[in-house]
């Protein structure tokens, strides 16, 4: 028998599902964590937070269900989008993530808006620059530029948690 487990890093918490490979899910858990919110419109987590969540899921579901870790043939991630993680050199993070539903660079995205052109952008993307990732990390850039000076490659919320538990940077397609 075949097993998969699929890990979804949410706002709230991490949840995951270990699979029997006709559907039947043979075990779940949920592990939380904080959102920290320093002034009014900002929203941002720890990416050892969604790390240690992810870990600490697998390793439940995997004891729950009594499936030898060799059955396990796949893990797939989700993750919240247009969030924001920044690693220096050497792969550490550089500073809590800023979460998809801070509004902090939301007038950065409409100037970005108005720079690129309204009909550009609904013809191309189908959507406004709003505030999307390049939008916090021009508000980075902005505002706090000595971790931007640090910035050796950025990523999203999922993607990041995919490289901790691969060891292989990626990105959703």
């Amino acid at each position: 028998m075949a097993y998969v487990i699929g890990v979804d890093c949410g706002t709230s918490g991490t949840k995951t599902v270990l699979f029997r490979e006709d559907g039947t899910v043979m075990a779940s858990a949920t592990v939380e964590y904080p959102m920290y919110q320093p002034k009014n419109g900002y929203a941002e987590q720890d990416p050892a937070d969604w790390k240690a969540a992810m870990i600490r899921t697998i390793q439940i579901v995997v004891t729950k269900s009594g499936v030898a870790k060799e059955e396990i043939k796949g893990i797939g991630i989700s993750g919240q989008m247009h969030g924001l993680v920044m690693l220096d050199k050497e792969n550490q993070v550089l500073r809590k993530s800023i979460i998809w539903c801070d509004s902090r660079a939301v007038g950065i995205g409409a100037e970005a808006l108005e720079s690129i052109g309204r009909e550009f952008c609904l013809e191309h993307t189908l959507n406004s620059p709003g505030n999307f990732t390049a939008s916090k990390l021009a508000w980075v850039k902005r505002n706090e530029p000595e971790i931007f000076a640090k910035i050796h490659k950025f990523m999203l919320p999922g993607d990041y948690i995919a490289y901790r538990l691969s060891g292989r940077m990626s990105t959703s397609v």
